[in-house]
């Protein structure tokens, strides 16, 4: 299996994406042959190739000149930088050169090439993007609309629903997951307009829809996927992404205090460091984008090596696991709500 990596696109690039395409390779099952290809400015990557043993990643190279820097609009990567890794690697795998795109770069020019060089699965009204979340049970839970979409209306709404469903259940091989609205209390009567006929749309689903859940129940794993509009979610994801930071920094006050504060934390150590760990983003990589058509895996742009790594296992996951394809079933045998809902 070939994937096309951004390998200009992070803020340390190329260097983690190299080292991330290698643990990659060797994560991986080794009945999956996998194929990294590196798309951007070729004397540039084989510069860091040359820094780490590659000897066991079968990768290949695709030049591209330009680079998306994180302050460039989306809207003009299609316009004028077409040379681009960014669009040269979305265009590949929409080309057939690979089964899968992962990219740590601009997070909105990748959101927009993707869709309008790849295009939307039939059925979908507006591509998402979902985001994973650690839960006090032993799976984790899933966000959508995680940032993509601010403006949502019911049938956008219960796309989102279905797309995540059906995601969760094939990556996290859970057959029926519990799908809850967000909502500002568990009450049906409660919301916004849209919410409440979203409320109406998801209950005469085939979804395993439980009803409204509240920001509180995210993290305590009340439903496998929460689905909101866009606005509310990024505001949600950046919160959390700041949750590891925070405990960090009063950790290092409290051991800070003194010589019995700092045995204390000591002692601590090795059960903070894994609760640390399950809210580091590197352990989940990047966020799929879910409606387009084909596999777009996209990262923080300060992803480490850890974090490539995971988005490229990723990105062969949603492949192998044909995500796009039972999407596209699923909605064909829908009657889409109007535009009017």
């Amino acid at each position: 299996m070939r994937i096309a990596l951004d390998a200009m696109g992070g803020d340390y690039a190329p260097d983690n994406e190299v080292q991330g395409a290698i643990l990659a390779a060797q994560s991986i099952p080794s009945t999956t042959e996998l194929e990294v290809v590196f798309v951007g400015r070729e004397s540039d990557i084989l510069a860091s190739l040359s820094k780490v043993d590659a000897s066991k990643l079968r990768y290949s190279i695709f030049h591209a000149d330009d680079i998306v820097g994180m302050g460039d609009e989306p809207s003009t990567v299609v316009k004028k930088k077409r040379n681009s890794s960014l669009y040269k690697g979305i265009e590949l795998h929409a080309n057939g050169g690979a089964e899968g795109f992962v990219s740590a770069g601009n997070t909105g020019a990748v959101m927009t090439t993707a869709t309008l060089v790849l295009g939307r699965i039939k059925g979908v009204s507006r591509p998402t993007i979902g985001s994973f979340f650690p839960t006090v049970n032993t799976r984790p839970a899933l966000l959508v609309d995680a940032g993509a979409n601010i403006d949502c209306k019911p049938r956008h709404l219960y796309e989102f629903a279905i797309m995540g469903s059906i995601y969760y259940s094939q990556i996290l091989n859970v057959v029926t997951p519990k799908v809850g609205l967000l909502n500002i209390g568990e009450e049906s009567t409660k919301g916004t307009e849209i919410v409440l006929q979203t409320y109406e749309l998801l209950q005469q689903s085939a979804l395993n829809f439980i009803g409204n859940v509240e920001g509180r129940d995210i993290l305590f794993g009340e439903a496998d996927v929460f689905v909101c509009d866009g606005f509310t979610g990024n505001i949600i994801l950046k919160f959390a992404e700041s949750i590891i930071g925070v405990l960090k920094a009063k950790i290092k006050q409290h051991a800070d205090k003194g010589f019995l504060e700092k045995i204390a934390v000591g002692a601590m150590a090795p059960t903070l460091r894994k609760v640390l760990k399950e809210f580091d983003y590197q352990e989940y990589g990047g966020v799929p984008l879910l409606g387009v058509n084909g596999v777009a895996i996209i990262g923080h742009g300060k992803s480490s090596p850890k974090a490539i790594q995971n988005m490229i296992v990723r990105a062969v996951d949603v492949a192998s696991k044909n995500v796009n394809g039972l999407i596209a079933t699923t909605l064909a045998s829908l009657v889409i709500p109007t535009d009017n809902n």
